[in-house]
């Protein structure tokens, strides 16, 4: 099942790379150099198995702190970083320093009482207790601790899939908690802090700058946005079974700035949505008058939207994301969509320029959300459009790399833009590189946050 077009395309300019994606990681890096530095001007020397385990443990509790800092700056919703390195890979950042910051911390109070009870020849029970209770701030310390340790039994995978989307993302706000009840021990008791005042002087300024970021840009612009856009629902429309597309209008929304390919987090001002923002797409390029997102009605939460009376209020949070234009590298573009992923996809499909073909699946013919409009831009831009379907399996193909190259020919020359379900993520990126694309030019939106 395809509608074919000859490849004419948009005029092709290659876009210019950020950057920031290099740089980040180095910037993180430098940092983590820079508070070993701290620690080893400020050691004379190691002696025993007690200063061992000490010196270990102040280490993995100042790598602890730091990457507390860096894992809250990650998800601070920084433009800058949000648009060059992307949300979802963000996303993945934070999610494995989150497993490194929790087995620091882990490591910093067993090496710590470990090495606390070999030097005052005490038993590691009742040196825990007299760390707890008659250090300065340690109380409200452990209480941090045991936070950051329950959010980390609540992030695993595990778990995570027995929650809703709402309930882990408040979850997530014991984090905040748990850094400002761990940061006062950090300075009162850190054998590298105390009597250094440039070194408190730093850490006052990582966290601060830090808690300014996300103070701005997760609580003050949604708020100043919301208030400055107005934005309200226009309409609902059904566009396959199971799928709606949520019509908005409002105030000024040429400010946004929303590129194609971008999400926003949605909170609708209705009973029962209201104390929630979910991330969805535009399924529209961005309007001066008007926004569009399409939304498969699965949770909840989607499921609500299919119900919102027109005049509903709305706040939108972004936009987020760098699943743009700005990923291109070469003039021929892959579009991958499957299901519901469609709708980043379909505003690219309209924008991209250069020769543009979209594969999009599905699992019935009914199943395929906007393919009017998708056919008439294929007309417009004289581009190619193949609608695979698993039912009837005469329209059917595999998602492999012999299936991918019999559809595109010429694929290893591509770009590939995927966004799709987890389990079709995981299918076509090992598919992609076994039909020559090279990772570097596979880019995917996946939305788990």
């Amino acid at each position: 099942m395809a509608t074919m077009y000859a490849s004419r395309g948009l005029r092709h300019r290659r876009p210019r790379r950020s950057a920031v994606p290099f740089l980040a990681p180095l910037v993180i890096w430098a940092g983590a150099g820079g508070v070993l530095a701290l620690w080893w001007g400020d050691t004379t020397s190691v002696v025993g198995p007690a200063g061992w385990l000490t010196g270990a443990g102040r280490i993995t509790g100042l790598l602890a702190g730091y990457a507390c800092a860096v894992l809250l700056a990650l998800m601070a919703r920084v433009p800058l970083l949000d648009h060059t390195i992307g949300t979802d890979r963000l996303a993945r950042w934070h999610a494995l320093g989150g497993r490194c910051t929790i087995s620091l911390a882990l490591a910093h109070t067993l090496l710590i009482v470990w090495g606390y009870s070999l030097a005052s020849h005490t038993s590691v029970v009742g040196q825990t207790s007299t760390l707890v209770l008659d250090y300065p701030d340690l109380l409200k310390g452990t209480a941090g601790f045991l936070l950051f340790l329950a959010t980390g039994v609540l992030s695993a995978r595990a778990a995570r899939r027995k929650l809703t989307y709402e309930t882990w993302h408040y979850l997530h706000f014991a984090t905040y908690l748990a850094v400002f009840l761990t940061f006062g021990h950090q300075l009162s008791n850190g054998a590298d802090f105390v009597g250094n005042r440039a070194a408190q002087a730093a850490w006052y300024t990582l966290f601060l700058g830090v808690a300014t970021l996300i103070a701005w840009y997760r609580f003050a612009v949604p708020v100043r946005r919301g208030l400055r856009h107005r934005l309200r629902v226009t309409a609902v429309r059904p566009e396959a079974p199971g799928v709606v597309s949520v019509h908005l209008t409002g105030e000024h929304l040429d400010e946004l700035g929303g590129e194609p390919g971008q999400f926003l987090r949605w909170r609708f001002l209705v009973r029962g949505l209201w104390w929630t923002a979910n991330p969805y797409s535009l399924s529209a390029p961005a309007h001066p008058h008007h926004l569009r997102i399409t939304v498969k009605t699965a949770g909840g939460h989607s499921a609500a939207l299919a119900h919102l009376p027109p005049g509903t209020r709305v706040w939108a949070e972004g936009p987020y994301g760098g699943f743009t234009a700005n990923r291109r590298t070469a003039p021929k573009v892959l579009l991958l969509a499957g299901g519901v992923g469609i709708t980043p996809l379909r505003t690219l499909f309209e924008t991209l320029p250069g020769q543009v073909t979209l594969v999009y699946r599905a699992r019935r013919p009914d199943d395929l959300a906007l393919r009017g409009e998708i056919d008439a831009i294929a007309a417009r831009r004289q581009a190619t459009v193949h609608y695979v379907v698993d039912e009837p399996a005469a329209h059917s193909s595999p998602l492999t790399a012999r299936g991918l190259t019999t559809l595109v020919p010429d694929l290893a020359a591509h770009d590939v833009y995927l966004c799709g379900p987890p389990g079709m993520t995981q299918t076509a990126i090992p598919a992609l590189r076994e039909a020559g694309v090279p990772a570097r030019r596979i880019h995917h939106e996946s939305f788990a946050l």
